[in-house]
């Protein structure tokens, strides 16, 4: 878990726009993954806790409490800022007040909220999405705002209005009720220029989810002008799957592991970096103890 010095000064950078990038993880394994290739920051995933903790897409099908089970999770096993993606906030401005105090006291940096209706829907996937009126997000942006105990704890407001001038219009709306800092989704736009004059419009920086376009087109120094934060939401889910996917049909058609298209982590460097070594020298201090004469009793 992050502490409270680091915690601000994360809070500043995002806010001051100094781009902070984050890799998007799913469960405490892949967020010390990341963690351990040097990621700055961490993101749970909507879209990645559900596909691998339920089987099934991002349409809010589990629960705030099965989600924050994750997010607890992940904050326990890693050292930096953990960002979360908080769906809708599972219901009313007064469900988003409970939700903002579990999310903050499970020890997050950050959190997004959305404004479809509930149950939402993917926006890299659906077909069609239904947003609510931008007076009740508002009023879910202000009461989130208001029920975080802690200033430094980072209010993402996100908008999946479809067009760029809805979207925008929506975003100032939500910086004024608090947010910190906006997250539109790639889709409503097109190209940089369209996220310079939302960057513009709002006075604060973008959170941007780099999907599509985004990650195909846009260069770090163009993601570093809009942006305070930057995730790479799928790239840890997307690259598991493919790899266990591919290894998995490879052992089943030879029978044997001698020639996996992936190369497999050795056992002992699993060990090492899943924490084997320290959780040894804890049995040998707690609980082999009682088994070793003391001189009292000899």
């Amino acid at each position: 878990m992050i502490d409270t010095e680091a915690k601000r000064r994360f809070a500043d950078k995002v806010r001051a726009g100094e781009t902070q990038i984050t890799f998007g993880c799913y469960d405490a394994m892949s967020a010390m993954l990341a963690e351990a290739a040097g990621a700055p920051a961490v993101m749970t995933s909507g879209f990645a806790v559900s596909a691998t903790h339920l089987g099934f897409p991002d349409v809010e099908l589990y629960t705030m409490t099965e989600n924050l089970g994750v997010v607890r999770n992940v904050v326990n096993a890693v050292s930096v800022p953990v960002v979360a993606d908080a769906d809708t906030g599972y219901g009313n401005a007064i469900n988003v007040m409970r939700t903002v105090r579990e999310f903050e006291q499970a020890g997050v940096c950050a959190m997004i909220l959305e404004d479809q209706q509930a149950p939402k829907r993917c926006a890299a996937a659906a077909n069609q999405l239904e947003i609510i009126p931008v007076f009740e997000h508002v009023a879910k942006i202000r009461a989130a705002v208001e029920a975080r105990r802690d200033p430094d704890t980072l209010i993402i407001a996100r908008t999946d209005a479809m067009s760029e001038a809805e979207s925008i219009d929506r975003a100032c709306a939500y910086v004024e009720a608090g947010a910190d800092i906006i997250q539109p989704i790639s889709r409503t736009f097109s190209d940089i220029e369209g996220l310079k004059r939302m960057r513009a419009a709002v006075g604060v920086p973008l959170s941007l989810q780099i999907l599509g376009w985004l990650e195909k087109d846009l260069t770090l120094d163009q993601i570093r002008d809009v942006a305070g934060l930057a995730c790479y939401p799928l790239v840890g889910l997307m690259t598991a799957a493919q790899a266990m996917k591919d290894n998995y049909a490879q052992l089943l058609a030879d029978g044997t592991t001698a020639s996996l298209p992936h190369p497999a982590m050795s056992m002992a460097d699993f060990k090492a970096f899943i924490g084997f070594d320290e959780i040894e020298a804890r049995q040998s201090r707690f609980l082999l103890m009682d088994l070793k004469p003391t001189a009292e009793a000899s």
